[in-house]
C-alpha cells in the first residue's frame, strides 16, 4: 500500500511589477480539496510566488505527510533547490556578495520546507494543468478583489 501524497499547485502574479499582487494556492489530498488565496497592495511577482508556497505549507496540519509542491516559478524552483544552501553558506549574499532579494521569505519558506517531505514539480504555467490553472485563477481572484 503507497502513502498517499498531498498535491499542492502554487502561483502568484502581479500586476504591474511591482504592483498590486496576488497568490492561489490548491491542495488535493484524496478527496479532499482546499483553495487558499491573497493579495497585497504593492508586491512583487516573485514575492507572490514566494507567499503563496509559504502560505501553503503554513495550511498543513499533518507534517508527517508527504508532499508533491507544483510551482511554475523558475525562481522558486531554482531558489529552493540550488541557490539556498549557497546563500545560507555566504550569510545570505549572492555570489556578487549582494543581499539576497525577498531574503525573509526565503527564510520563511527554508524553515517550513525543513518540517516537510517535499518532492518539488516544475509546471509549465498556461499549459492546461488542472492544479496550476486553478491555483492561477486563484491568484487572479485575489488580485481582481483588491483592485475594486
Amino acid at each position: 500500500m503507497s502513502i498517499k501524497r498531498i498535491q499542492i499547485y502554487t502561483d502568484g502574479g502581479c500586476r504591474g511589477n511591482p504592483g498590486i499582487g496576488g497568490w492561489g494556492v490548491y491542495l488535493k489530498f484524496g478527496e479532499h480539496e482546499k483553495k487558499l488565496k491573497g493579495s497585497q497592495p504593492s508586491t512583487t511577482n516573485n514575492q507572490m510566488e514566494l507567499t503563496a508556497v509559504i502560505k501553503a505549507l503554513e495550511s498543513i496540519k499533518d507534517k508527517s505527510l508527504p508532499i508533491d509542491l507544483h510551482t511554475d516559478s523558475k525562481y522558486v524552483m531554482t531558489g529552493i533547490n540550488e541557490w539556498i544552501a549557497n546563500w545560507k553558506q555566504r550569510g545570505w549574499k549572492t555570489a556578487n556578495k549582494k543581499p539576497v532579494k525577498n531574503q525573509e521569505l526565503w527564510q520563511q519558506l527554508d524553515q517550513l520546507c525543513e518540517q516537510f517531505d517535499i518532492q518539488w514539480h516544475w509546471v509549465k504555467g498556461h499549459s492546461g494543468d488542472f492544479g496550476n490553472e486553478m491555483a492561477d485563477e486563484l491568484a487572479n481572484l485575489a488580485m481582481d478583489e483588491i483592485s475594486k
